[in-house]
């Protein structure tokens, strides 16, 4: 807090400066509910990238387009991903946010495109807003390397000319697991362009595809890899993640096909600090005390009265397993709808 002089009001005015992020940190770690439940606290120091140069079977014209945007080498986790699908084998990246796993896919598939323009790639994103995003970013790619490369999103707000076209004469299509399910796998002697000479299947953000609805893609991509087999292809599988405890083993259940983890980040990192915490289940008392109050006596109690209800209600599903920001009175009105009362 500091405190200045207004001239014209000819008063004092207070004014309240943005507290530094670690000063949060540690003002929240001071709330004894939190301070209880922390795991583990460091602070990461900066570390440079560790990087490697183009592998030499990359087209130079895509050399060309990574340079012209400014990169000029590939982080190490990005080497080892290219040169493994290069080798044909299947992946499973993890690597933090904004470490450039998009290019782990991304440049395989520009290869194959630059050497046989009759390749097929398959994309799923689990939202129709990720998949665009990613459509626009790899077309950017592939403009600036010079490779004319037919892209695009094939979802519920595809026009049906365009879907036409892109059954016919896509070579990378973007899509989500249920209008896979839906709209492409059910049809698929209209795509056999697609599953003739398909030689990539991207699943990106694996980590969302877990519980009920991820065995659900798990049957999808299974039905999936039939279909390709039918039709005399045997794709690559390329999976990347966020951080996650067991990403080779969701990746071998999704797919049914062993994956080589990637999980060494090359990126560079600033100066970061890591705090994890647990979240303890509370007594039925605790939870009564919380809903009484109409608001949690802190916030380790409050996820774990959400966490709690997750088990029970199932009006939840669908959202994520710590249900975070459910309100504790609604919680409560959740578990009483589905007969659970406190002992």
């Amino acid at each position: 807090m500091e405190q200045t002089f207004d001239h014209e009001e000819e008063r004092a005015v207070r004014t309240y400066a943005p507290a530094s992020t670690e000063t949060v940190l540690a003002r929240l770690l001071e709330e004894p509910s939190l301070a209880a439940a922390v795991m583990h606290h460091a602070t990461l120091p900066p570390r440079e990238a560790i990087t490697a140069p183009f592998p030499a079977w990359l087209d130079r014209r895509i050399v060309q387009g990574l340079e012209d945007r400014g990169i000029t080498s590939l982080y190490s986790h990005q080497a080892e991903a290219v040169e493994a699908v290069h080798a044909g084998e299947d992946i499973v990246v993890v690597t933090p946010t904004a470490s450039g796993k998009t290019l782990c896919y991304a440049l395989p598939v520009l290869q194959a495109l630059a050497e046989d323009p009759s390749a097929r790639a398959l994309f799923l994103f689990p939202t129709k807003a990720l998949g665009q995003d990613q459509v626009a970013e790899f077309a950017g790619l592939a403009q600036a390397s010079s490779l004319q490369v037919a892209a695009a999103t094939y979802d519920g707000d595809t026009p049906a000319p365009i879907r036409s076209a892109i059954r016919t004469a896509g070579q990378v299509v973007v899509t989500n697991p249920d209008m896979l399910h839906s709209a492409i796998l059910p049809h698929h002697t209209k795509w056999f362009q697609l599953f003739e000479q398909l030689r990539f299947i991207v699943i990106d953000e694996l980590h969302t595809y877990r519980g009920v609805f991820g065995s659900h893609v798990a049957n999808v991509l299974r039905r999936l890899l039939r279909i390709c087999a039918h039709y005399g292809s045997k794709p690559v599988i390329i999976c990347c993640s966020a951080t996650i405890g067991n990403p080779g083993e969701l990746a071998a259940m999704l797919t049914g096909r062993p994956a080589r983890l990637i999980d060494r980040n090359g990126a560079f990192r600033t100066r970061t600090v890591s705090t994890k915490v647990a979240f303890r289940r509370l007594s039925d008392a605790e939870i009564a005390h919380y809903v009484e109050k109409r608001e949690g006596l802190g916030k380790a109690g409050g996820y774990a009265v959400q966490g709690r209800a997750a088990v029970f209600a199932r009006a939840i599903i669908g959202s994520y397993t710590n249900v975070v920001g459910l309100p504790l009175t609604e919680t409560h009105a959740l578990l009483t709808a589905c007969g659970f009362t406190p002992a």
